[in-house]
């Protein structure tokens, strides 16, 4: 399944950034080498080495100390799968991400909101330990030792779809909320899945009333964020994205952010002020 999978959504994601390219909307990103380092060696180490060292140890934890419950879960229906899945990966995805903006985490996952562009190539822009100490892929490798590994396969690649697209310099929600007919669709859709406009307004610089660092924290679905009262749906998109202290200081090393704690420095709680609260609470400068 690992290879499949990898092949299945290496394509979705070469396909959004070939995508952003063809429209002219990398042009502006203004990515430094430390941003292209860290947006591809965090993909290459997810796919390449977390996620499968995750599933591999579960399925050898599994057939040593459990045998009989391989694949003992493979008789329930795709929908019923589906749903664990919903709960069992991205609701507890929401939840660490939600963690992760607390001081004790939040150096795992700085590198993702450092970079002052949106793309559909930050989307596994996270520090190492990140994705290592995360209990969604823990959960799905117990899933997939149960039989669930044909319908997580076809769950990943809907969820990479939705999360890719939320992340994409290619709004592609922007023209459907102009279409005055789609207006209920699109209500509905952004209360279910994480859109561009929801997601750019987690990634802004500011918590202006168009960004909203302190919520929207759902991956595929945004239903999470509704449910938990984290929810900011404007419709609209924030004029700067990443972090105020790298605007004004410059940006962090970029081995930090990938592997603290093995590297320290001044910079890895920078985002935050006294109590937990991020910079970005601030109003926008004038």
């Amino acid at each position: 399944m690992s290879n499949l999978q990898n092949i299945m959504l290496f394509s979705l994601f070469a396909g959004f950034i070939l995508l952003e390219f063809a429209l002219g909307k990398a042009r502006g990103m203004n990515a430094s080498r430390g941003d292209n380092i860290l947006d591809m060696l965090c993909v290459a180490l997810l796919a390449g080495f977390t996620q499968p060292v995750i599933f591999w140890l579960v399925q050898q934890a599994g057939l040593a100390w459990a045998p009989e419950y391989q694949n003992a879960w493979a008789g329930l229906p795709w929908y019923a799968m589906a749903a664990i899945l919903l709960v069992g990966d991205d609701m507890t995805q929401y939840w660490w991400h939600r963690a992760s903006h607390s001081p004790l985490l939040w150096p795992l996952h700085r590198a993702h909101h450092s970079a002052q562009y949106m793309s559909a190539r930050i989307i596994y822009r996270n520090n190492f330990f990140y994705y290592l100490a995360m209990p969604g892929l823990w959960i799905s490798g117990v899933l997939i030792y149960l039989g669930f590994a044909d319908v997580y396969l076809v769950y990943i690649v809907i969820k990479l779809a939705v999360i890719t697209g939320a992340h994409s310099a290619v709004k592609w929600d922007a023209p459907l909320y102009r279409i005055r007919l789609l207006s209920p669709l699109m209500w509905l859709v952004q209360r279910i899945v994480s859109t561009p406009s929801t997601h750019y307004a987690h990634h802004a610089m500011f918590n202006d009333g168009i960004g909203y660092y302190t919520g929207n924290f759902g991956n595929l679905l945004f239903f999470w964020d509704v449910l938990f009262g984290t929810a900011h749906i404007t419709r609209q998109y924030p004029a700067q994205i990443g972090l105020r202290d790298d605007q004004l200081f410059g940006k962090e090393r970029w081995w930090v952010e990938m592997f603290y704690p093995l590297f320290r420095s001044r910079r890895e709680h920078s985002a935050l002020v006294p109590g937990g609260k991020p910079y970005v609470e601030a109003s926008a400068p004038d």
